[in-house]
C-alpha cells in the first residue's frame, strides 16, 4: 500500500529528518516503523509571508517494496535503421536523436558549433580578448544556449508533450535525483557539460551520429519535398526527413529558407536589458529579512506589469548568477544570465523585457518577414557600438536610468568582459525604454528594495526567443508547405527553453513515426 501525505513546514525543518517524520506520523498515525520508505515525490517554497515555509509531499510505502527507477532510458542498436537528420545539438535537437533510437531510427546529427568541452576556449576568447567565434559561442555549439547559460528545467509546456521523460533521461544521464522533485528544477552550467556529453555517446553507441563543426549551408527542395541538403558549402547529403533545431541565434538559417522561397514569417519577441542585484538584498526582500542560507536557496523572484499595452516581465532569473556574453557576431553585444548549481555567486540576475509585436515596430512591413529580427540586430549594434565596439556591456545604475542620469560609477558586476556607463535612455529605442522604466518604478512597489542604485543593467537582453517563426502544420508538424521538413524547437518558434525544446525535438520524432507507420499501412 502506498499513502501520499502533503506537509507543510517552516524552512528551518527542512533538514531536520526526526522532526518530518513526527510531522508525518502526526498526519497517518501509527508508528515510524510501519513505513517501509518514505519518498519525497513534490517540493516547492512558499515565501508569500514570513515565517518562509516548504510545501512537500511524501509517498509512503507499507507493505510494499520501493524501487527506484535506474533506467528510465530505452537503448537499442539502430546501426542499420532507417535515418532520421536532425540539424542542431541542442536540447530540441539532442532529444530528438534520444527519441529517434527509443523508437527504432538512427539519428544523424548535424551541428555547427564544436562539442560541449571544445567550446569552453571560445568562450574564453569572448570573455578575455573579446573575440566572437560566429560558429561557436554562447548560443551555438553541442548543448546549445542553454548548456553554458544556467540550465534551468522550468517550463509551462506540461501539457505539450512528456515532461516527466525529459526530466528522467536528464537524470538517466547524470543529473541529481532532485530535479524530479523540485518545482524549479535547475541543474548549473557546471554539472550540464558532463550529462550532454554523455547523451551524445549513448546515441553513437547505439549506432547514431554526431557531427560537429558541420553547418547547414543549403537546402534541395524538388516537387514540394525536402530531398538533400549541403554542408560546409561543399557536402551535398540526401535526407527523407530533417529535423530542423537551429536554435533561435541562426538568422543565416532564416535568411537561407527565405532565399529557397521557404516560408518564414515575423512574429512576436521580446528585448530589455539584464538586471544585476546583490544576491543577499534579494534573499532579504523574498524572504521578509531571511537570508538563504543552510536552510533556504538563494531566492529568486518572478515580476510582470503591463506598460502602454505591452507586457514587461522578468525572464530567466538567476539566482547566485553571472551574466554572460553571448553575441554571435563580433559587431552586436547580447547579453544573458547563468547561475551555477550551488547558486552561490553574491550575485542575483534577470532578464527585464519588453513584449514586441512586429506590427508596433518603426518601419513595419507586413510582408517583410525579417521586420523583427532588423529591429533585434539594430539594437545588438547600437550597444556594441555604445559599449566602445568591443564585448563590453552600455550599463547604467537602476535608479540613474529611471531619472534619466548617466550613472558617476558603476558597481561591481559578474559580466567579465566590462561596463561602459552610458544613458540607456539613449541607447534603447524609445519604444523600449520607456516601458522599461515604468516597469520599473511597478516593480520598486511589488518587490521593497528592488527598486535601488545598488543594482546595475546591463543592455541589452535581447535573444529571449526568436524574432522569426518558420510555420508549421499544427498536427503533422512538417512545414506547412514542404514535406519532410519539421522545423522544431526555439529557432522555430515554438519553444521558450530547455524543457519546452527538448519536448518539441521528441514529439517531431513521434510524428515522425505515425508519418512512416500510415505510409507502410497504405501500401
Amino acid at each position: 500500500m502506498i499513502k501520499t501525505v502533503d506537509l507543510r513546514i517552516a524552512a528551518n525543518f527542512i533538514n531536520n529528518d526526526d522532526y518530518i517524520h513526527a510531522r508525518i506520523i502526526d498526519e497517518v498515525g501509527g508508528r515510524i516503523d510501519d513505513i517501509q520508505h518514505i519518498e519525497l515525490v513534490k517540493r516547492s517554497i512558499d515565501a508569500r509571508k514570513k515565517p518562509v515555509k516548504y510545501n512537500l509531499r511524501f509517498e509512503l510505502y507499507y507493505d510494499e517494496v520501493f524501487q527506484p527507477k535506474t533506467a528510465f532510458f530505452n537503448a537499442q542498436s539502430v546501426h542499420n535503421s532507417e535515418e532520421i537528420t536532425i540539424v542542431g545539438a541542442g536540447p530540441a535537437g539532442i532529444y530528438a536523436a534520444l527519441n529517434a533510437i527509443e523508437n527504432g531510427f538512427k539519428p544523424v546529427v548535424y551541428e555547427r558549433g564544436k562539442d560541449v568541452r571544445a567550446r569552453r576556449r571560445d568562450l574564453a576568447k569572448i570573455h578575455k580578448n573579446h573575440l566572437v567565434d560566429n560558429d561557436s559561442n554562447y548560443c551555438f555549439g553541442e548543448g546549445g544556449a542553454g548548456t553554458y547559460s544556467d540550465g534551468k528545467l522550468y517550463t509551462r509546456s506540461k501539457k505539450r508533450g512528456n515532461l516527466k521523460k525529459v526530466l528522467e533521461w536528464f537524470v538517466h544521464f547524470g543529473a541529481d535525483r532532485t530535479i524530479l522533485v523540485d518545482a524549479h528544477p535547475h541543474i548549473g552550467t557546471n554539472k550540464l557539460p558532463k550529462i550532454i556529453q554523455s547523451m551524445r555517446e549513448e546515441v553513437i553507441r547505439c549506432g547514431g551520429e554526431f557531427h560537429f563543426e558541420t553547418k547547414l549551408t543549403d537546402l534541395k527542395i524538388d516537387s514540394g519535398k525536402i530531398v538533400a541538403l549541403e554542408l560546409n558549402n561543399e557536402k551535398w547529403v540526401d535526407t527523407k526527413e530533417l529535423i530542423l533545431a537551429t536554435g533561435h541565434s541562426a538568422r543565416d538559417i532564416f535568411y537561407l529558407l527565405n532565399d529557397r522561397g521557404v516560408k518564414v514569417e515575423a512574429k512576436p519577441f521580446a528585448i530589455g536589458v539584464r538586471i544585476e542585484h546583490p544576491q543577499d538584498l534579494i534573499d532579504e526582500i523574498q524572504y521578509h529579512g531571511e537570508l538563504s542560507g543552510e536552510d533556504l536557496p538563494p531566492a529568486s523572484y518572478s515580476l510582470v506589469t503591463q506598460v502602454k499595452g505591452m507586457g514587461v516581465y522578468s525572464f530567466c532569473m538567476c539566482p547566485g548568477g553571472i551574466v554572460a556574453p553571448c553575441a554571435t557576431n563580433q559587431e552586436e553585444v547580447v547579453t544573458n544570465g547563468w547561475s551555477p548549481s550551488k547558486r552561490n555567486n553574491p550575485f542575483a540576475n534577470s532578464g527585464i523585457v519588453v513584449q514586441v509585436e512586429p506590427k508596433d515596430l518603426p518601419n513595419y512591413q507586413p510582408d517583410d518577414p525579417f521586420s523583427a529580427l532588423n529591429f533585434q540586430k539594430m539594437v545588438e549594434k547600437q550597444c556594441w557600438e555604445a559599449g566602445g565596439r568591443t564585448q563590453a556591456v552600455p550599463a547604467q545604475r537602476l535608479e540613474d536610468f529611471v531619472k534619466g542620469k548617466i550613472s558617476e560609477n558603476l558597481p561591481m558586476t559578474s559580466y567579465q568582459p566590462g561596463l561602459v556607463s552610458v544613458d540607456l535612455n539613449k541607447v534603447l529605442p524609445e519604444i523600449i525604454s520607456a516601458r522599461l522604466k515604468q516597469a520599473f518604478i511597478d516593480f520598486g512597489k511589488k518587490m521593497k528594495g528592488f527598486m535601488t542604485n545598488a543594482a546595475v543593467l546591463h543592455a541589452p537582453e535581447s535573444r529571449t526567443s526568436s524574432p522569426v517563426k518558420i510555420p508549421r502544420d499544427a498536427n503533422t508538424l512538417e512545414h506547412v508547405e514542404i514535406n519532410g521538413l519539421y522545423p522544431c524547437g526555439e529557432g522555430a518558434g515554438y519553444a521558450g527553453g530547455i524543457i519546452s525544446a527538448a519536448i518539441d525535438g521528441m514529439r517531431c520524432v513521434d510524428k515522425i513515426k505515425e508519418k512512416k507507420y500510415a505510409e507502410n499501412y497504405s501500401k
